[in-house]
């Protein structure tokens, strides 16, 4: 079924400083959890955030923050994976460069055997997701979790991701020539996104693939008035508009990313497609002809 398309509010954005405040005590996110912990990693302990959801997880799903960032900006991108029944992770750390140094560490720590909060057992398949330079982060933990455990990595899910040296090798391998799915969703180009600088990454994945006799689907760029910090939404602060001089995220734009983002996982993990929600489905040509997104091509 079609991930449910909540109502946002409009938050003020942010993409540099503060973290955003926690909700209120005792507030609880529809569909589970969010709970706030310590992982070891690499005998470093970071501050992280699980987002358990009710019954058994179809995956885990890395939610990874941006440069300057924290995990309580993307709080409403987690809940929604977790809404739709995905443990999602995000680990407050500096994601200067993408930090691919602790991106391998993670990857050794998740296959260790850990537990989620309550003694949860991990979900066999893994999908790595990040924003910004935490989407190559997110890239980067793909590469290390294919070189140790390849069966267990499913695919990547990037919002509006900044590519940092080796980028492209990392997502060439995360794809295995298309065999898993690497989706993106972008925004009009910016500072903030390094220009879009990740799109000759996607694109030669995409190539790669296509090459190959496979599906070589990217993902969209939101183009109407989208900024790099839609993944954000309402759990932004202000002072993106200065650093990304794109203005506050629209609610419509964080919307369409949450609900694709969420039902592109939740399809890489049951290994099937909603039609709608891909190229030549009703949801995803509605945004294009109406003037919305475009495809990464």
């Amino acid at each position: 079924m079609r991930v449910q398309r909540l109502i946002l509010t409009l938050g003020v954005a942010g993409f540099v400083g503060c973290a955003t405040a926690q909700p209120p005590a005792g507030s609880a996110p529809s569909g589970g959890d969010v709970v706030h912990a310590k992982l070891n990693i690499a005998g470093t302990d970071y501050d992280v955030d699980w987002f358990l959801p009710t019954g058994e997880a179809a995956a885990l799903v890395t939610v990874q923050h941006g440069f300057s960032r924290h995990c309580d900006n993307v709080r409403g991108t987690g809940e929604r994976f977790m809404a739709s029944g995905l443990m999602g992770l995000c680990v407050n750390a500096s994601m200067a460069g993408g930090n691919p140094a602790l991106a391998e560490a993670l990857a050794v720590t998740l296959l260790s055997g850990i537990t989620a909060p309550g003694g949860r057992t991990l979900p066999d398949k893994f999908i790595v997701g990040g924003h910004s330079a935490g989407g190559h982060f997110a890239s980067r933990l793909g590469w290390k979790l294919a070189a140790l455990a390849p069966q267990r990595l499913f695919g990547a899910v990037l919002f509006d991701p900044v590519a940092a040296t080796g980028f492209t090798d990392n997502l060439m391998v995360v794809s295995a020539v298309g065999q898993r799915p690497v989706y993106a969703v972008t925004s009009n180009s910016s500072g903030c996104n390094a220009q879009n600088n990740a799109y000759p990454a996607l694109r030669q994945v995409q190539q790669d693939a296509q090459g190959a006799g496979r599906d070589g689907f990217v993902g969209l760029q939101l183009t109407d008035h989208s900024t790099h910090v839609d993944v954000e939404g309402g759990d932004t602060d202000l002072l993106a508009v200065v650093a990304c001089r794109q203005g506050p995220p629209r609610p419509p734009n964080t919307e369409v990313l949450r609900t694709l983002v969420a039902q592109w996982a939740s399809d890489i993990a049951a290994g099937l497609r909603q039609p709608e929600d891909y190229p030549g489905g009703s949801y995803v040509d509605g945004l294009i002809t109406g003037g919305k997104a475009r495809l990464i091509e």
